[in-house]
């Protein structure tokens, strides 16, 4: 694997390039299983036009990548996917369009990702889930929207198995495609690791021009919910935030004063100084998402503008949205992510067990 030469978060040159857990597992009881929707009306457009890609041999790319817990194939649409799959049975998907990670199941089998309804494979327009990258451009902005990290492939640079962890390094450089709407030269290297049934992310930028560029990011992650209504994320308490919904160019500021971040309309916000940790309640279990280097976190869901899929998913991205990266040449940047899922004991005992005294729910 290339060695990282940037600290997260980090600029510098590069010189080789419990008791309240209950009462919120006994409210998520409360409701009831929503009924899914598998049609895709009134989905989002997204209007980034994918860049025309060279064909990848998949059989060769696996001839040189492959090795232990990390194979090659042709994913959905044909697209070229790196799968990787722990020692201990977790598993994760990434296309090379996009560099998107489209899947991550625990060892049980558990998708904790999503991926929309309205989602294509064919490189007609960005992979609408998973964890997509928004680069160059967090967006709104002066390129197309998210930037173009998204609908580009991406280059499977490097591959290995270190005690049954598998890891991919993949590879994104300046095109004339990404110059004639953003007149930089870049690489990008984006490392996804399994540890156990941990996945970790590394994004890596280096400015490999004569001439200063900044830049903002995210990793848009989606992640599957049993209900809108009954998620809800924590760790956000006493942070400034910029509220998107209504002029995402021109939001509002306000101070979050929850302890649990709760969902009952569109949102769209944006938090600035973010903790290291913050943990998405998906009803059935938690995804706590530690960081390093990603200064903010973005909280959405489209609410009934998507109401084909709303109530499955929400996004807790993290992101360097609104305070742009400069990097001078030769610089480097970089930000961690580790992902975990766990389920709460409470909900998966009362699933199998709703008559038991400690799963009723009493009204008041």
């Amino acid at each position: 694997m290339q060695a990282v030469c940037a600290v997260s978060g980090a600029v510098r040159p590069c010189a080789n390039a419990s008791a309240g857990r209950r009462a919120v597992a006994r409210a998520a009881l409360r409701a009831a299983p929503v009924q899914r929707r598998a049609a895709a009306r009134g989905a989002v457009r997204v209007l980034a036009q994918a860049a025309a890609t060279s064909s990848v041999d998949v059989a060769e790319l696996n001839s040189k990548f492959g090795t232990n817990g990390v194979e090659v194939k042709a994913g959905r649409g044909g697209l070229p996917t790196v799968h990787l799959k722990s020692a201990a049975g977790a598993a994760v998907e990434i296309a090379l369009f996009g560099g998107c990670v489209t899947s991550w199941k625990t060892a049980e089998g558990r998708e904790v990702l999503y991926i929309r309804p309205d989602a294509v494979f064919d490189k007609s327009k960005p992979i609408s889930g998973g964890i997509p990258h928004c680069f160059p451009q967090f967006g709104p902005g002066a390129i197309q929207l998210h930037g173009f990290a998204r609908n580009v492939d991406w280059s499977l640079a490097a591959s290995k198995n270190d005690g049954g962890n598998p890891a991919i390094s993949l590879l994104l450089t300046d095109t004339d495609y990404t110059r004639a709407m953003w007149p930089h030269s870049f690489k990008a290297v984006y490392t996804v690791r399994l540890e156990g049934e941990t996945l970790h992310t590394l994004l890596e930028v280096t400015n490999t021009g004569d001439s200063e560029f900044d830049f903002t990011a995210s990793l848009h992650s989606y992640f599957g919910i049993d209900d809108i209504e009954t998620a809800n994320v924590r760790g956000l308490q006493g942070l400034e935030y910029l509220d998107r919904v209504a002029d995402a160019k021109h939001p509002s500021v306000h101070k979050e004063l929850r302890e649990l971040v709760t969902f009952r309309g569109p949102v769209d916000s944006v938090y600035k100084s973010a903790p290291s940790k913050v943990t998405l309640d998906t009803r059935s279990g938690d995804v706590a998402i530690a960081s390093n280097g990603w200064p903010e976190v973005v909280v959405w869901t489209p609410w009934t503008a998507m109401e084909a899929c709303y109530r499955e998913f929400v996004c807790v991205e993290n992101a360097q949205a609104t305070s742009a990266v400069k990097l001078a040449p030769g610089q480097s940047w970089a930000a961690t992510t580790a992902m975990a899922f766990t389920t709460d004991p409470l909900v998966e005992f009362c699933a199998g067990n709703p008559d038991d005294p400690e799963c009723r729910v009493y009204d008041d």
